[in-house]
C-alpha cells in the first residue's frame, strides 16, 4: 500500500470515529452528517434549510465536543449590530485605555441560527468572516481560530420580518443541504434518548488533526475529466443555450458562478477521503451537484408561477451533461 491510500485509510478510520461518536447522539440525517464532514475537510462553510427541531445544532455542538473545538452560536434577531458578531472596543474610564473585546466569530465551529432574520449589515459582518478567515476592529486584523466552518440555518417555514440573503453574499457557501423529517423509526429513537440518560461523547480527535486531515484532502487526485465536466456542467447553467437546452432559458435569471465549479472539485475530494480513497471517482463530485448548485441558481418569475425549484432545473442539466464513464478519457484541454 502507498503512502496516499495508506493516509487515506487512516483518514477514513478517524472520520469514521469521529461519525460514531457523534451518532450516539444525533439519531438518522445521515446525508445531512456526510455534507456537514464533507464541509469541514473542504474548509467550507454550509448554508442549511429545515424547520426547528431537526437535531441541526445539535449535530454542530456534538461534532465541536468530538474534535475538541469551540463552539459558539448566535441567535440572529433584527437587532443586532455586526459588534454583536465580530467585536468592539472598550473603553476603561480606570485605566483611560481602550481594550478590543472578541465576538462569538471567534470559534472553530460556529452556528449562525436563522441567518435570514438580521439586516444585511449583520449578514455582511459574518460573510466577510467566512471569506477572508479574519476581522478588521479598529485597524487591527485578528484571525479567526483555524479550523474555521460556519453552518448558517434558514426556517423556511416563517417568512416574514426576514431578510433574504443577496445572491452574491449566499454564492459564499460550498453547500446548501436540505433537511427533512426523520422516519418514524428515527423518532422512535430520538424520544427514546432525549428522554432517557444523557449519553457523554469522547473526544476521538483534535484540530490540529482536523487541520492535517484538511491539507490532505489537498492531497486527492482528481482526474481532469472531471474537472471538465464540472465546468460543462456549470458553465450549461449561465448559457443553457449553448448546451442545448433551450428550453430552460426562460426559467433562470442567472446561472452559477466559478465558486460552484471549484466547490465541486473541492467537496469531491473531500468525500472521497471520507469514503477511504486517495481519488476522486465520477460519483463523488455527481452526489454534490444538487447541495453545491441548489442555492446559486437565480430562478426567474415564469419558473417561479410554473413551480419549478432550482432542483428540478438540476436534475434535467444532470440528465443532458453525463458525468465521464472513464475518468482517464478526456477531451483535450486548451492551453
Amino acid at each position: 500500500m502507498d503512502k496516499s491510500s495508506h493516509t487515506a485509510a487512516e483518514t477514513s478510520r478517524l472520520m469514521e470515529q469521529i461519525l460514531y461518536e457523534v451518532k450516539r447522539v444525533v439519531v438518522g440525517q445521515d446525508r445531512f452528517l456526510e455534507r456537514v464532514m464533507v464541509a469541514l475537510l473542504a474548509q467550507g462553510h454550509l448554508l442549511v434549510e429545515g424547520v426547528p427541531g431537526l437535531a441541526k445544532t445539535l449535530t454542530i455542538k456534538t461534532l465541536a465536543q468530538v474534535v475538541q473545538g469551540q463552539f459558539r452560536r448566535i441567535q440572529f434577531t433584527p437587532d443586532l449590530v455586526p459588534a454583536d458578531l465580530v467585536g468592539t472596543r472598550i473603553y476603561n474610564q480606570k485605566s483611560g485605555e481602550f481594550s478590543t473585546a472578541l465576538g462569538p466569530v471567534f470559534a472553530n465551529l460556529l452556528l449562525a441560527d436563522e441567518i435570514n432574520r438580521a439586516p444585511a449589515k449583520v449578514q455582511s459582518a459574518l460573510l466577510e468572516v467566512m471569506q477572508e478567515r479574519q476581522v478588521t476592529i479598529a485597524g487591527t486584523s485578528y484571525p479567526v481560530p483555524a479550523p474555521f466552518v460556519v453552518m448558517a440555518t434558514q426556517n423556511p417555514i416563517e417568512t416574514e420580518g426576514t431578510y433574504p440573503l443577496p445572491e452574491a453574499q449566499v454564492d459564499r457557501f460550498m453547500f446548501k443541504v436540505k433537511v427533512d423529517y426523520p422516519s418514524e423509526e428515527e423518532e422512535f429513537v430520538i424520544v427514546q434518548r432525549v428522554t432517557g440518560a444523557a449519553v457523554a461523547v469522547s473526544a476521538v480527535s483534535t484540530t490540529d488533526q482536523l487541520a492535517a486531515l484538511q491539507r490532505h484532502c489537498r492531497e486527492v487526485y482528481v482526474d481532469p475529466a472531471l474537472v471538465q465536466y464540472a465546468v460543462k456542467l456549470v458553465s450549461a447553467t449561465r448559457e443553457p443555450v449553448r448546451a442545448g437546452l433551450k428550453d430552460l432559458t426562460r426559467y433562470l435569471s442567472y446561472g452559477a458562478s466559478p465558486r460552484a465549479t471549484i466547490s465541486l472539485i473541492e467537496g469531491a475530494r473531500a468525500l472521497a477521503l471520507l469514503r477511504g480513497r486517495s481519488y476522486a471517482l465520477p460519483e463523488d463530485v455527481g452526489d454534490l451537484v444538487p447541495d453545491v448548485l441548489r442555492h446559486r441558481l437565480v430562478l426567474s418569475y415564469e419558473a417561479l408561477s410554473e413551480g419549478l425549484d432550482a432542483d428540478a432545473l438540476i436534475s434535467k442539466f444532470m440528465s443532458h451533461v453525463p458525468l465521464p464513464a472513464k475518468v482517464l478519457e478526456h477531451e483535450p484541454l486548451a492551453a
